[in-house]
């Protein structure tokens, strides 16, 4: 069915749950240990590997090895389908097609057009503290330095640009403990959550356009805490509210919005992560989308563009699978989208530079 087929199947049958990524990482460095055209630099279970040309321009290519857990979608399958052959199991969207794909072009272009960094990083699907990209930035940041970044993201083939930012917070009323049977004794914190409810459930998805692409806003609660016994009035009760929002605003512009929106109660912030604009006027994204010859759409959802976006390092998303795909039990990888990316991303690399 192909090799690089089979490479994905390989690649998806070395488990690797985030913070279980040490057997793909040492397989991906025994990999680059045979290819002389690369400089290969380790941080944990990070792995970079550098052309050193003396090219005009550099850019990053990059891809987590991490998964969600396993569920019971191991080891990978080929499976003949209508729509074209496809490889399923745990990773096979997200994003184990695009690792297959950089470790293909790695090997192949040994002449490529521009410098290439080319980085496979760890735990990327947990908290943004732990995140293998951000742990080589604080370590090692030379080894980010580029013009343009392309993140193997599932995005079925497509150029998507930007990414959403997102935020959660925790939202607590206070109440007051009483004997259930004696409720006017307390004060019931689950009721006090009522306005909040409803303002979330009468909030209608924005659309937002940010150079030329438009990004939907989502605010919703995601989950609720509260209680002590069945008769027990809750002292306490908590609603986690998850807001993404388009790249147009920072962090600090997206959590006035939230205080604008829950006037009189106060939150804590469990996560912030900041959006990226597209930056698709830059030279080298320009150079980019015409190489792969498609518009560019929004990217819905945070990814780590954000990082690169921080670094003042334009980045687009660009990956095989479709996304939505992405930690389902039966996710998979369409063959030809393995290839459509192969294929576009060695016309980008392989290509003359614009001289302007």
């Amino acid at each position: 069915m192909g090799e690089l087929a089979a490479l994905l199947q390989e690649i998806i049958d070395i488990e690797s749950v985030s913070g279980n990524e040490r057997e793909l990482a040492d397989d991906v460095e025994r990999r680059l240990a045979s290819l002389p055209h690369l400089d290969v630099h380790r941080d944990g279970d990070c792995l970079v590997a550098r052309t050193n040309l003396g090219r005009a321009e550099r850019v990053v290519i990059a891809g987590h090895l991490d998964t969600v857990p396993v569920a019971d979608n191991l080891p990978s399958r080929l499976i003949e389908h209508p729509d074209g052959p496809r490889v399923w199991g745990r990773g096979a969207c997200d994003m184990k097609g695009g690792v297959a794909v950089m470790l293909t072009l790695m090997a192949e272009l040994t002449e490529p057009t521009r410098d290439i960094t080319w980085i496979f990083y760890d735990q990327e699907e947990v908290e943004a503290a732990r995140n293998g990209l951000g742990r080589l930035a604080r370590n090692r940041p030379d080894l980010l330095r580029g013009d343009f970044a392309v993140l193997m993201e599932p995005t079925g083939a497509r150029i998507e640009g930007g990414c959403q930012g997102t935020i959660r917070i925790d939202l607590t009323t206070a109440g007051t403990a009483a004997h259930s049977a004696r409720a006017w004794m307390g004060h019931n914190a689950v009721h006090d959550l009522a306005p909040v409810l409803a303002t979330l459930a009468a909030y209608e998805a924005e659309d937002v356009e940010v150079e030329g692409l438009t990004y939907r806003e989502g605010l919703n609660a995601v989950a609720i805490r509260g209680g002590m016994a069945g008769n027990v009035i809750p002292p306490s009760a908590t609603v986690q509210i998850n807001y993404r929002f388009a790249p147009d605003k920072t962090v600090d512009e997206a959590l006035d919005r939230l205080r604008g929106w829950f006037p009189g109660y106060g939150f804590e912030v469990a996560d912030a992560s900041p959006p990226a604009r597209p930056g698709l006027d830059r030279p080298a994204a320009r150079e980019f989308v015409a190489a792969i010859g498609q518009e560019a759409r929004p990217k819905y959802g945070w990814t780590d563009v954000a990082r690169f976006s921080e670094l003042g390092i334009p980045a687009v998303n660009y990956g095989p699978a479709d996304p939505s795909m992405a930690h389902r039990d039966d996710e998979f990888c369409p063959i030809g989208d393995l290839e459509a990316c192969a294929a576009g991303l060695r016309r980008w690399l392989t290509a003359e530079r614009d001289p302007r």
